[in-house]
């Protein structure tokens, strides 16, 4: 089992299975579930919230019986455009980060997607949750990368 991780064990995964999608063929069939369990030493739960992270980037896709596929137009991931966010915008360390349902709107996914990124960018120290207020800015990118 690997360690324990304040980011969750499933977005490491994701993170691993997203390095190997970057490499794949369009329509190139994932290992199967169990074969993913086998490899990351984890439940078919924690397998599967991976897939579903990666599902709701588009980046992969279910196919009933023939099991997860690599999406035909990945398109970049969730997390990277959110996380660009704060440059465009020219947020500060501090600065209130915009809320779930604007995230929403302006990226076009579900608040599900939205809440798995910012998961992520919270376990990387970019932004934190303040009670009563929302998310803040914690930290700056530091790697700036446009595509």
């Amino acid at each position: 089992m690997p360690e324990a991780s304040p980011r969750g064990t499933y977005l490491l995964i994701a993170d691993a299975l997203r390095k190997d999608i970057e490499t794949a063929l369009d329509g190139e069939a994932l290992p199967s579930e169990a074969a993913l369990m086998r490899t990351h030493d984890v439940s078919r739960n924690t397998i599967r919230r991976a897939l579903k992270t990666l599902e709701a980037e588009k980046l992969v896709t279910s196919v009933p019986g023939a099991g997860w596929r690599v999406s035909s137009k990945p398109i970049r991931p969730l997390v990277d455009r959110m996380t660009d966010l704060i440059v465009e915008e020219a947020l500060a360390v501090g600065d209130t980060y915009p809320s779930e349902s604007k995230l929403c709107e302006r990226f076009g996914t579900s608040r599900t997607a939205v809440r798995h990124a910012l998961a992520q960018m919270e376990g990387t120290g970019l932004l934190a949750t303040v009670h009563g207020k929302g998310r803040t800015v914690r930290a700056l990118p530091t790697n700036q990368e446009t595509t």
